[in-house]
């Protein structure tokens, strides 16, 4: 499902405020940027019922030039060929790969071998990237920052089945008896099975889009 216009126009609005306030100098062009950022604000918020405050202080903690969000997701499968996935305490419970926004000094690869790890407590060796999806266009609920999703094929190298800060369940998945339970703002169903097809065949390209 496409997401609707205006969160596509108040998104671009945003980051063309935030572009703009890194780099101005003049104290006018700061006003109508403010200003912009303002008018973003209260078009989220007369959309979406959160108070326009809370959102204006959203924006407002983005600095420099606007550019997308990183989301990695491990897609970790065992010797039966199963899917590791884990239970999210946010968003009700539901199933998703381990996986979450990238941090800074950290390599792509790095940065889904530790959240494997921290959500599930195995520990896994990077295969392949399969996939460079945009979240927007994948068909995911439409969010407030644009998103590019990274998503690696691992192989399981060692640790156990443990829980953390951010998991309440961990469990592995045939490719027929995947849950129905997902946090789809996270994964999609057709992005597992591509998981899947990537798994099974190391010679498919990486995806892109």
């Amino acid at each position: 499902m496409a997401e609707p216009d205006w969160l596509t126009w108040t998104r671009e609005l945003q980051a063309i405020a935030q572009t703009g306030l890194a780099f101005t100098r003049d104290a006018y062009d700061r006003e109508r940027y403010e200003r912009l950022r303002t008018l973003a604000s209260q078009i989220m918020a007369a959309h979406t019922g959160t108070p326009v405050e809370r959102i204006e202080a959203l924006f407002a903690g983005e600095h420099g030039y606007a550019t997308p969000k990183v989301d990695v997701r491990g897609a970790a499968f065992d010797g039966r060929g199963r899917m590791l996935m884990v239970r999210e305490v946010a968003d009700g419970g539901r199933w998703t790969l381990p996986g979450g926004w990238a941090d800074v000094n950290l390599s792509a690869t790095e940065n889904v071998v530790r959240e494997v790890r921290e959500e599930s407590g195995y520990e896994v060796r990077v295969r392949k990237l399969a996939a460079v999806w945009d979240r927007t266009r994948q068909g995911h609920a439409g969010g407030v920052f644009s998103c590019c999703k990274v998503f690696f094929i691992c192989d399981v190298m060692g640790g156990a089945a443990a829980t953390g800060t951010e998991t309440s369940e961990v469990r592995w998945f045939a490719e027929d008896e995947l849950p129905g339970d997902l946090s789809l703002g996270r994964v999609l169903p057709g992005q597992l099975r591509r998981m899947f097809d990537h798994a099974h065949d190391a010679a498919l390209p990486t995806e892109f889009d």
